[in-house]
């Protein structure tokens, strides 16, 4: 109900309030504990929780599964994108002095990640491969609205990362209480798992520099990212 009363002339005090509370904490914590870079993980649904969490967001980072689901959700959310963003900027231009701060809701996509694909000898398996191979095509269309010669996310430089599926290291990480990354033989990280382990340590470098790549140009002096799961 906010949504629409933002756009009322007489009193948009409390409805810009409703909708950016989300802005507001974020930019209160950040500042206490001088954070650089605030990320949020939202669920994937596009109702007006997300809305508010998209429009107090810089960049929109899009984690996929590898299956028809996620490449649909991907179809439904860079449209929506749009339409957020554009209905946000008439809603700030129809309230040319706020009597408070308000967030830019730049909502820009800067990529998306593979995650929780099957490899047999270093590669996806066949019935992940093929929806993997579609991801760069849908993302370019519907998030960008162009098109890519990319044939596989590891040609796309808007692939930001793969994290595969890391099976018995997950519960393993749980027991021991760290991440994936630091399981060691103590934790029953030995053989084939401590190879799983390097190779996970590299994975989460390689996403966690990408992103920081590409939020490089920012001027903001506090950047927020969500992790938007395709709805």
């Amino acid at each position: 109900m906010k949504w629409p009363k933002s756009m009322n002339d007489r009193n948009q005090y409390r409805p810009f309030r409703i909708i950016t509370a989300f802005w507001q904490i974020m930019q209160m914590a950040a500042e206490q504990v001088g954070a650089d870079i605030i990320f949020v993980d939202i669920g994937p649904n596009l109702g007006a929780i997300n809305r508010s969490v998209l429009i107090a967001s810089d960049y929109v980072a899009i984690p996929l599964g590898a299956d028809l689901f996620s490449l649909q959700g991907l179809k439904n959310l860079g449209p929506t994108l749009r339409n957020w963003r554009g209905q946000w900027q008439k809603r700030l231009e129809n309230w040319p002095s706020p009597e408070f701060p308000l967030p830019e809701g730049r909502m820009t996509p800067i990529g998306y990640i593979v995650q929780q694909h099957s490899v047999r000898l270093d590669k996806p398996v066949k019935a992940y491969d093929k929806w993997i191979n579609r991801m760069p095509a849908v993302y370019h269309e519907h998030l960008l609205g162009g098109r890519t010669d990319a044939r596989m996310p590891t040609e796309d430089e808007e692939c930001l990362g793969t994290l595969k599926h890391y099976r018995s290291l997950i519960p393993m990480a749980q027991e021991a209480r760290k991440p994936v990354f630091e399981l060691t033989a103590a934790d029953g990280a030995i053989g084939s798992h401590a190879k799983a382990v390097t190779e996970a340590h590299d994975d989460f470098k390689r996403l966690a520099e990408k992103p920081l790549e590409k939020m490089s140009s920012c001027s903001t002096k506090t950047r927020s990212v969500t992790v938007s799961r395709t709805p």
